[in-house]
């Protein structure tokens, strides 16, 4: 195990003066927004930044007011545990799991098993070789689910990029055994209609349903037709996982024409991406709520029935948002905070050029009771440190610390690093701790830092898409009593009740 850059605190100062029009910065500004969320499918291209960007950049270090290259810096309530790098699995490092004392980390290549039994020195207990990204990743029984969104020439772990164009091409969903942690076996595939960017559970006491979320159909892709304005819903039987197959694709966006009824995006909407799917759904099933992120729209639904989603109220941002990215509720189930994945999660988006209220989250409260409740817009949050021309930051995937009487979040931002905010005031976000690297590189566009970042047990685990997996402790008196809940499996989009 290699610790990576011995940390340090340091406190820097917020709001700081960043280059005012950066190369993807003036190109999102002047745009509508790619709707490309999340790194492709190949390596990260490095992208030159301007000779303007890059004096700025290291002006800024120079001044104290980013980090140095790689360098890590933390508020004081913050401590970097330990950092483990990548190993046999190359690609880039998506999002994360937990079951009891392991920890699932899924990669572009496949996934990583760590035993987190001790903290502060995670151990690699398994590394499965299965291509196909985004390989969203969650855990239930002994199961364990892995998203493909690329066309590949089958469904095995041998297969190889594919054109989409070619009806034999394969996308959807991965099962496996994982009742030997040391030994994950492959037991069933499911084709889904767009492939599978983001999964999420519904867990039964029988079976699983997974709704499955993709999106940018094509008339020439023979596996992804418009319209497509709805979720594929999987039952995957517990003792028959083989047996898995897609039982309905509900309509979430009914209307005429050949896109449905979804937010119809530029020329109507300039910088919103038109809705042709959903790119994340979280549930929360002891309520019997989801909420969507689709893309151009937000939604709330009810999923009493599991195969029959049925939604009850849904919003849009045609100012501040340009992509739907992911929801979370907070413990009572009267709010919702949506986040906005702003130039797809490569793009300089923390800056002072695009300002604190687009690429951030919006906090929506939800109002009235039964199918009459509705989604009423709160507030935006944004990380209060500007960052680099060259580092690609935007809101992205964090869960709930549990606290009663409190809503508090931990977050991750690509190169903004970690941030753990407390929005119990709607109105009155803020920021309480963080964690971050500085920029890969002061010259070009390197995609990287913090693809998720989780409150597991006591502790803060994130999947930086470069350097590896972070395990963090927290230690504020705010967040502390969190320490006493514990949990026996965490996917974050299958919220639990953590007081029941």
């Amino acid at each position: 195990m290699i610790l990576l850059n011995e940390s340090r605190t340091r406190h820097r100062r917020l709001g700081v003066a960043a280059a005012a029009a950066g190369l993807l910065a003036a190109l999102l500004t002047a745009g509508p927004a790619v709707a490309t969320p999340d790194p492709g499918d190949g390596p990260a291209a490095s992208k030159g930044a301007s000779r303007s960007a890059e004096a700025e950049v290291r002006a800024a270090i120079a001044d104290g007011e980013i980090p140095g290259q790689d360098e890590i810096v933390h508020s004081a309530n913050i401590e970097h545990l330990v950092n483990v790098p990548k190993d046999a699995l190359p690609g880039t490092n998506s999002d994360l799991a937990f079951q009891g004392r392991y920890a699932f980390a899924g990669n572009y290549d496949g996934f990583r098993i760590f035993d987190i039994s001790n903290p502060k020195a995670p151990k690699t207990i398994a590394q499965v070789l299965c291509p196909g990204s985004q390989n969203d990743i969650s855990v239930s029984g002994n199961l364990l689910f892995l998203s493909t969104d690329s066309s590949r020439s089958d469904s095995s772990c041998n297969s190889t990029t594919q054109p989409v164009t070619e009806k034999s091409s394969w996308e959807g969903m991965k099962v496996f055994d994982i009742s030997d942690k040391r030994n994950p076996k492959y037991v069933a595939a499911v084709e889904t209609a767009c492939g599978s960017h983001t999964h999420t559970l519904v867990p039964e006491r029988r079976d699983v349903y997974l709704y499955v979320s993709s999106y940018s159909p094509n008339a020439a892709y023979p596996d992804c037709q418009p319209p497509h304005d709805g979720i594929s819903v999987i039952k995957v039987p517990r003792n028959a996982p083989e047996q898995a197959a897609v039982v309905n694709f509900p309509v979430l966006f009914p209307g005429e024409g050949p896109d449905g009824g979804g937010n119809p995006g530029a020329p109507t909407n300039p910088g919103v991406s038109k809705t042709t799917g959903c790119h994340d759904i979280t549930v929360l099933p002891d309520k019997d709520l989801a909420a969507g992120a689709c893309m151009g729209d937000g939604i709330l639904f009810s999923i009493k029935d599991p195969e029959h989603p049925k939604v009850i109220d849904r919003v849009q941002d045609n100012v501040n948002f340009a992509f739907w990215h992911s929801a979370t509720f907070n413990q009572k189930a009267n709010k919702v905070v949506f986040t906005d994945e702003l130039g797809g999660g490569g793009a300089a988006t923390c800056n002072a050029a695009i300002g604190p209220n687009r690429g951030a989250d919006g906090i929506y409260d939800i109002v009235g009771k039964g199918d009459k409740r509705k989604l009423v817009f709160r507030s935006y949050y944004k990380i209060p440190r500007h960052q680099a021309d060259t580092e690609n930051c935007v809101a992205h995937n964090g869960s709930l610390i549990p606290v009663k009487g409190k809503d508090l979040m931990v977050q991750a931002w690509y190169q903004g690093g970690v941030s753990v905010w407390d929005f119990t005031d709607s109105s009155k976000p803020r920021e309480i701790a963080y964690f971050e690297r500085g920029p890969l590189s002061t010259t070009t566009m390197q995609t990287g830092g913090a693809w998720s970042a989780y409150y597991y047990n006591g502790y803060i685990y994130s999947n930086d898409i470069v350097k590896g997996f972070d395990v963090l402790k927290l230690s504020d008196k705010r967040t502390d009593p969190a320490r006493k809940v514990r949990l026996g499996e965490l996917n974050v989009q299958t919220q639990p009740d953590y007081f029941d």
